[in-house]
């Protein structure tokens, strides 16, 4: 069972044994519950808990922050994290809790239609942060309060300045196509990242698979994450960059580093990270107030101005060397389509890349 891959059939399966058949139950017209401020009595809960895990698809400098940060503000409580790809971490959680093992007490993804099929299972726990419900916009929260988007950043394209000049750099999809780009591209895989994912979804709905068979055929290097393929332009492996998170680019160039961003003409696939505490978590109390801790201006100030992701509590204010999000094209996707298509998705393009 430990080195079993669990794909979204699978769960399907194991879900219907551990829920109890809450599997396929219609989405709950309960109300969401009451905002929870955090209060001294819900801080010594915590810390007599004493510990958490947390499973994130973030990076893992950024999930360790999060977690040394936690915890210099609540000593005592100790962060296990959990670091890994987003489908890494819905197959392990699948293995998890179809085993019934409860080991996971917050988790965050990169790919929003984990939380449709965590949902659905019951498998997730109705906790709404004060600020949660003060400051964040209702399409960035689940009805049931089940989960909310913890930050977000757009996948784009990218090149090294010192292998291509501005003026010949790809400004869109379509010009990743050119013939003098073969041999130097290089893209992530959807089958490891859930951002990735997304990205192939939205490209293969507006674009046509038919795209990204042509793209396969510029000799692409194939890398995993979504935080891979800035670091190979850095490195002059490959000068231009398909997709990867754009945050990382605008990291590098604050550092004065050879890279810039491209915001692709036909619109840049945008990635929301949602973060929710399980049911089952063994630490329920330290996981509520990590989850009311992450979802907090000063931690959401912190994610964009240390780390230069996106976020949407109304008191946070944009890193300034960012495209604002209203003067961007987007290319959003529906996570119950992605949810439904997402081991076609993940066959086709290994099929076509040949990876």
């Amino acid at each position: 069972m430990r080195d079993r891959k669990w794909s979204r059939r699978d769960l399907l399966v194991a879900g219907t044994a551990s829920a109890a058949g809450m599997m396929f139950a219609a989405p709950s017209k309960a109300a969401a519950p009451p905002p929870t401020a955090v209060t001294s009595a819900m801080v010594e809960a915590a810390k007599k808990e004493g510990k958490l895990s947390f499973y994130s698809a973030l990076e893992l400098n950024t999930a360790e922050r999060l977690a040394r940060t936690f915890e210099a503000k609540y000593p005592g409580i100790t962060v296990r994290v959990e670091r890994s790809g987003a489908e890494r971490i819905f197959q392990r959680i699948a293995q998890e809790q179809g085993s019934g093992i409860n080991a996971v007490d917050v988790a965050n993804s990169t790919d929003p239609a984990h939380y449709l099929e965590w949902k659905k299972n019951g498998w997730l726990a109705p906790y709404l942060p004060d600020d949660v419900a003060k400051h964040f916009p209702a399409d960035q929260v689940d009805p049931d309060g089940m989960y909310a988007t913890s930050c977000a950043w757009l996948e784009a394209i990218g090149y090294n300045t010192n292998l291509v000049k501005r003026e010949d750099a790809p400004k869109s999809y379509a010009d990743l196509l050119d013939p003098k780009w073969q041999g130097k591209i290089v893209k992530a895989h959807p089958g490891y990242s859930g951002a990735i994912l997304t990205t192939t979804f939205v490209l293969a709905r507006d674009l046509g698979w038919p795209y990204l068979e042509k793209l396969a055929r510029q000799k692409v290097m194939q890398v995993q994450s979504a935080a891979d393929p800035p670091k190979k332009i850095l490195l002059g492996e490959r000068a231009v960059m398909a997709d990867g998170n754009d945050y990382n680019l605008v990291l590098l160039k604050d550092q004065g580093k050879p890279v810039e961003v491209v915001y692709p003409t036909e619109g840049s696939p945008l990635i929301i990270v949602p973060s929710g505490v399980f049911r089952g978590a063994p630490n329920p109390n330290a996981a509520r107030l990590f989850q009311s801790f992450f979802f907090s201006a000063e931690t959401q100030q912190m994610l964009v101005d240390v780390f230069a992701h996106r976020s949407f509590h109304a008191h946070v204010k944009e890193k300034g060397e960012h495209v604002p999000l209203a003067n961007l094209k987007l290319l959003k996707a529906d996570p119950a389509a992605v949810q439904a298509q997402s081991e076609e998705i993940k066959a086709r393009y290994s099929k076509i890349f040949g990876v």
